[in-house]
């Protein structure tokens, strides 16, 4: 195999573009077994998404889950799966045009959006290629994590980085390295909730679910941890919640380890046998509804609440393609691009001049 990806003809005096691509956790071809297993191997070998030593992990992966979970996985895939295909992917590329639209509104209408998928398809290595034939020298990548972890926004600086390994013209790259306590983040969440309560009334707990992650990664110093109790702090100010009603918990625990507590479906059990009649649930950690929020919270812990005695359970929806989000998004991404956006824009001296030229020009006619 060549060491490098082959590259675009190089033309002098081409224009060079900058691009933001969007970049979100992935998802399988389909709901079936046969997709899972391909896309579970390549998301469960990452070393920093499974901290085992390979010797240890590899029979297990190969030898178990990989024989084991796909049909599990694929039943779960199908009660969520949308017309268009899985509602991660469905939600990130609608979310990438509507940002393409967004910037363009706002006087940036020659930027390239493009999304990717850290795991499965389209992958982080094609679309870089793609944004790289389209002239992209400047790459902007956005990986839709709030809250920094190893496990997530690490990675996608892992892939990109490896996959400059074999660029051999590469662009200049910026990241987007967390964004939990953005103030149109967190007024999107709010708004969101506000216009749920709006329409449905307020219930007696907020629980806020994040994404688990081992206990052993808040010892080793990720910051994952403390920056989705920031979010929920500063959700529960925004919504002028009291300490007791909003609470924040952590879900999809995975394997035998101690993974940050409190777990989400137990706190939710406890809450109904206190005889909590309603709570509404929303997952701040994910930006585009997926398996996680429409089945293990919508489905699942909802089913586990009402079976304890609970009486009522609202899930409220993921930001998705909500306008308070996207305009966030929107200043987010023009925030980071900074002098970018300026670079290849003639300044305002350049066109007097290119104007006095032209009136010049037209009087010696």
């Amino acid at each position: 195999m060549a060491r490098y990806w082959p590259e675009p003809a190089y033309q002098h005096g081409t224009a060079a573009r900058t691009g933001v691509l969007l970049v979100n956790l992935g998802t399988p071809e389909a709901p079936t077994a046969a997709a899972l297993r391909p896309y579970l191997k390549q998301f469960l070998s990452d070393p920093r998404v499974v901290e085992i030593p390979r010797l240890v992990w590899w029979p297990i992966l190969n030898g178990i889950i990989l024989n084991t979970r796909p049909a599990a996985s694929a039943k779960k895939y199908a009660s969520v799966w949308m017309n268009e295909g899985s509602p991660l992917k469905v939600h990130t590329e609608r979310q990438a045009k509507l940002l393409a639209g967004y910037l363009t509104k706002a006087g940036h209408p020659d930027l390239d959006i493009d999304f990717a998928m850290r795991y499965g398809s389209p992958s982080i290595a094609d679309r870089l290629q793609a944004m790289r034939a389209r002239g992209c020298s400047r790459i902007l990548v956005v990986p839709l994590y709030p809250q920094y972890s190893a496990s997530t926004t690490a990675t996608v600086v892992d892939e990109v980085s490896r996959c400059m390994g074999h660029m051999r013209n590469q662009p200049e790259l910026r990241f987007v390295r967390n964004f939990h306590d953005d103030p149109g983040y967190i007024e999107a969440l709010a708004r969101s909730v506000r216009d749920h309560w709006m329409k449905n009334g307020e219930p007696d707990r907020l629980v806020m679910s994040f994404h688990g992650v081992p206990r052993r990664s808040l010892d080793l110093g990720d910051p994952y941890h403390c920056e989705c109790h920031k979010t929920g702090r500063l959700l529960a100010e925004a919504l002028g919640l009291p300490r007791e009603r909003a609470l924040v918990t952590f879900q999809s625990r995975f394997g035998k380890a101690e993974w940050l507590k409190p777990y989400t479906q137990p706190t939710l059990e406890a809450l109904a046998a206190q005889g909590v009649g309603r709570v509404d649930v929303i997952c701040p950690g994910f930006v585009a509804d997926c398996l996680e929020t429409l089945e293990e919270i919508a489905m699942e812990c909802r089913e586990a609440f009402l079976e304890h005695g609970g009486k009522e359970f609202h899930y409220i929806p993921c930001l998705n393609e909500n306008h308070e989000w996207i305009d966030a998004l929107t200043r987010l991404s023009i925030a980071h691009l900074g002098n970018w956006l300026e670079i290849g824009r003639p300044d305002e001296a350049s066109l007097a001049a290119a104007r006095s030229r032209a009136m010049e020009k037209g009087a010696t006619r």
